[in-house]
């Protein structure tokens, strides 16, 4: 009989109706505006009189909590209002000190039988609901100063490769670093080995006393040149970080001399992205100094551990952590404890293996290095009022991990233990694999992200659109009355299996975005006309009405297909060669077409044959 679906075909598109539904609901959940706080490293334990703090500080300014949730890992305090985030930030930030990261954060508030089917809200792009904007300053001097600590390591293995006997002196104002010689011909000889050796130094020569000085230290133009490389470097880890994070549709950008822009659009855990974008964790690998090795060549460090002694290292530093190539964090199989295992590039295995060839039986330690935030507040005067400024600084910190025994000659691969936990290793092996930064950072401003469109135009823009599917639905029922109305049925449907369908593959929603959803649902109806119009051509030529309606979906099929499948190919390579705003629009576009293709072709003609199917006594047909 024509035009009558088989009941599996029924029971299928009922099924996948069904299944929008659901997974569209979430997005019908506005999130709650909140603050986070996690610990500045992530063995960091939040005890409950941390949130109680919290809480407390921000009862006494009269900030109204909505409701206050945690565990050991993260607490969670949502706000009442969305324009008391900021204010609440500073004061818990103030509160709590530089122990604790304090972010703004969006809270959902999607129930948790959706969560625990899968089912989360769509992300809305920086365009429309906004999203976290960072703006953080590079440290070029740390990095020149740490290019040149290496250096001078380098330069005093080559000087006892040569058999020159030197003193250290204090580094010169200028920060270049100064080594002492008995006489002329030493301090000669030792100029020429650097020289040679680094070509990219500036070497000088002089007398102090009854000693004769060699300085050594960048040019101008290479300090210019070490600080580009910095914050390049830092600017490609943190692109690295943030495609680790997973974030959609970043902005990662320089700005200035040395500054970077991050902008996170629908990012939940602000919290975890600031640690990770700002967190400089790097190694340094250096042998235990020798219990005869003078104080000058020598640096006391503390353990991890509190409870083991000081133990004292060389200050030659082997190799840092920028020469990873790779880490990977699993368990070692013997004590169970979690462990990184390294891989280095060929420089590094080729030092790693220099290094401890010859040292065999000595310790070499593992120097984990931190760069934490701190904040101190200065008072200024500004337009001749006193106020209070917080300007952001860092505390350095350097602990050893491992400290063990060198039993033959290491190469490019090998492990590191000691560490405290798992959630610890892998976000060492994180920060390591995405490449450590080449100089620290601190958070200059953070900030929530309006609308840059402005909250006028995106109401005009959503207020235009809702009048163009008005309008639309009107045209239809007027023009083609029953036939429209099933097709707005089918419209309604399309829309709610394209918010699923985004909302399910973690797309995010832009302006051109919405753009790419009112092209999709433009071009469904045009697939309803199609069909419609090609039924009003069947039944001229004087066909019955049920062979009419059945040839005119058969017959319209074609055209339909050929014109949703090369539009999709493009929304493909939109999205292949695109950026940002248009990668944005071919998203909502290629998801729109596929859920086009199923409700123009399947939704409306079985609801059509619902209506229509199977009735022998159709003399006439409103379309």
């Amino acid at each position: 009989m024509l035009n009558r679906y088989p009941l599996w075909k029924y029971l299928l598109i009922a099924f996948v109706v069904a299944l929008g539904f659901v997974y569209s609901l979430p997005n019908l959940y506005p999130d709650d505006p909140a603050i986070q706080i996690s610990g500045a490293s992530s063995s960091t334990v939040l005890e409950s009189a941390v949130l109680e703090r919290a809480e407390k500080t921000l009862k006494e300014a009269g900030i109204a909590v909505k409701a206050a949730e945690g565990d050991e890992k993260t607490q969670l305090i949502r706000l009442q209002q969305a324009d008391q985030q900021q204010l609440a930030r500073s004061l818990i930030k103030d509160a709590l000190g530089d122990d604790y990261v304090v972010a703004l954060n969006l809270a959902p508030t999607t129930p948790d039988w959706l969560t625990a089917i899968g089912a989360y809200p769509m992300k809305l792009g920086l365009d429309l609901s906004g999203g976290v904007h960072f703006l953080l300053e590079v440290d070029t001097g740390r990095a020149v100063k740490q290019r040149l600590d290496i250096a001078n390591s380098e330069i005093r293995a080559q000087l006892r490769q040569e058999r020159l006997r030197y003193r250290t002196m204090p580094e010169r104002a200028d920060g270049a670093r100064q080594l002492a010689f008995l006489d002329a011909d030493a301090r000669d000889a030792a100029e020429r080995v650097i020289t040679r050796e680094n070509p990219d130094l500036l070497v000088e020569t002089g007398e102090q006393g009854d000693l004769y000085v060699v300085s050594f230290g960048f040019s101008e133009q290479r300090i210019r040149e070490l600080e580009d490389d910095a914050v390049r470097q830092n600017l490609t880890s943190i692109r690295n970080r943030v495609n680790e994070l997973g974030v959609s549709e970043p902005l990662v950008q320089r700005q200035g001399r040395n500054n970077i822009v991050v902008q996170l659009p629908g990012v939940q855990d602000t919290a975890e992205a600031k640690r990770i974008l700002g967190k400089t964790a790097n190694l340094e690998f250096r042998l235990e100094a020798l219990p005869n090795a003078s104080r000058t060549s020598t640096e006391s460090f503390p353990f991890r551990d509190e409870r083991r002694p000081n133990a004292l290292l060389e200050r030659d530093i082997i190799i840092t952590g920028d020469r990873v190539s790779s880490a990977q964090s699993n368990f070692d199989s013997e004590s169970g404890q979690p462990q990184v295992n390294i891989s280095l590039d060929s420089t590094g295995g080729k030092r790693m293996n220099d290094a401890t060839r010859g040292n065999i039986g000595r310790a070499m330690a593992v120097l984990f290095i931190e760069q934490k935030p701190v904040t101190r507040v200065e008072t200024r005067v500004v337009d001749g009022e006193t106020v209070r400024v917080e300007v952001p600084g860092f505390r350095e910190e350097k602990h050893i991990i491992s400290l063990a025994t060198i039993q033959s000659a290491l190469g490019n691969q090998f492990r590191i233990t000691g560490l405290n936990s798992v959630g610890e290793a892998s976000e060492l092996a994180l920060l390591l694999r995405a490449g450590s930064l080449a100089a620290p950072m601190h958070f200059v401003e953070e900030r929530t992200v309006g609308p840059s469109l402005g909250a006028e135009n995106i109401k005009m823009g959503i207020d235009s659109t809702l009048m163009g599917l008005a309008l639309i639905v009107m045209f239809m029922i007027v023009v083609y009355r029953v036939f429209g109305l099933l097709a707005n049925i089918a419209l309604t449907i399309n829309l709610m299996l394209m918010l699923a369908m985004m909302s399910l593959f973690g797309a995010t929603l832009t302006m051109p975005g919405i753009a790419g959803i009112v092209l999709t649902l433009g071009m469904a109806v045009d697939a309803n006309v199609l069909v419609f119009s090609r039924i009003r051509e069947e039944i001229k030529l004087g066909r019955p009405i049920q062979r009419a309606i059945h040839d005119g979906y058969d017959r319209a099929f074609i055209s339909i297909f050929d014109g949703n499948i090369t539009t999709l190919l493009v929304g493909v390579i939109l999205f292949a060669v695109g950026t940002g705003p248009i990668k944005g629009f071919a998203v909502t576009l290629s998801i729109g077409i596929l859920t086009s293709l199923f409700t123009a072709i399947m939704v409306t003609r079985s609801l059509v044959n619902l209506v229509y199917g199977g009735r022998r006594d159709l003399k006439k047909l409103n379309i």
